[in-house]
């Protein structure tokens, strides 16, 4: 099962407000007499969309999906906050349904309680935790979660948290999460917890290989499965001006890189890219759950 090297990385100092969020001291306020007028700032915004459908091989949904988008600014400071959660449950018609719902709902409860419920009080300080072991405490509370409520069931759970000017990921299974540069480049910035992809980094099988092999789908990392883990967890910069797609297998399974790449780009907005996704995928036979979400990073 689980190699060397499997662990998450290691969780990064707390940040505080000023590393959180570039305080801008531009926005309108009135005008002190003898005082210059400060030029009003931009605020930066997450544009972001979403789709789901059901495909056309299957006659219910067992994905879930979860986004919050919004803005806290003052005269002081500027705090743009996302949160985007792509859960894709497996164990059966209602397992899974159940799986994949506990788990978005948990997940999405514990970060909010964590960090974006204390940035409204006025005197809000940093947590005791990093983001990323807040993260981390977020996916335990959501494997609990599905133990208590949907037994059997298991999900995997792709969650972006978007933070001032940081990126924080977490993850586990094979929904993925893609990032698409302005210069063209597609990259994934997600590993999948699969069987295949894991013969495939032995090198005991080809990216080919994988995409057709008959156990694409196994999973060696699920929630709701075994015994608890943390998950694959990172912390970046916010790449600006490129676009976040978080997707599950019913998605990225049907479409190429160069396919994603051409509608998210031509797209007129992240909730007509999603759309046009989703068509993608059933055109191709639709045999799974399809969710997307698509966000827009300023430049």
């Amino acid at each position: 099962m689980e190699q060397p090297g499997d662990q998450a990385e290691k969780t990064i100092p707390v940040i505080e407000d000023s590393a959180v969020s570039k305080q801008t001291k531009g926005q309108t306020t009135a005008v002190t007499e003898g005082q210059p007028e400060k030029e009003p700032v931009e605020p930066v915004q997450f544009l972001a969309g979403c789709g789901q459908s059901v495909g056309r091989q299957r006659d219910h949904n067992e994905d879930a999906l979860f986004t919050l988008t919004t803005n806290l600014i003052t005269d002081i400071r500027q705090i743009p906050f996302g949160l985007y959660i792509v859960a894709d449950g497996m164990g059966g018609h209602q397992n899974g349904e159940k799986a994949s719902a506990s788990a978005v709902r948990a997940m999405a409860g514990h970060i909010l309680r964590k960090l974006y419920i204390p940035l409204l009080y006025p005197a809000a300080k940093p947590p005791e935790q990093s983001i990323q072991e807040i993260m981390q405490e977020g996916v335990h509370e959501a494997h609990r979660s599905i133990i208590k409520q949907a037994i059997g069931g298991g999900t995997t759970l792709t969650t972006v948290l978007l933070l001032g000017d940081q990126m924080t990921i977490a993850h586990v299974g094979d929904s993925r999460v893609y990032l698409f540069q302005p210069d063209g480049k597609v990259e994934v910035i997600t590993r999948d917890h699969s069987l295949v992809k894991r013969l495939e980094e032995l090198g005991q099988i080809t990216a080919e290989e994988a995409a057709v092999h008959p156990q694409r789908n196994v999973l060696y990392r699920a929630l709701g499965q075994g015994e608890p883990f943390d998950p694959d967890t990172s912390s970046t910069p916010i790449p600006h001006g490129a676009r976040l797609l978080i997707c599950s297998d019913g998605l990225w399974g049907q479409a190429t890189e160069q396919e994603l790449s051409e509608i998210v780009w031509t797209a007129q907005s992240p909730e007509l890219a999603c759309q046009q996704l989703l068509d993608l995928a059933n055109a191709s036979g639709g045999p799974d759950n399809i969710t997307a979400i698509l966000v827009k990073l300023p430049d």
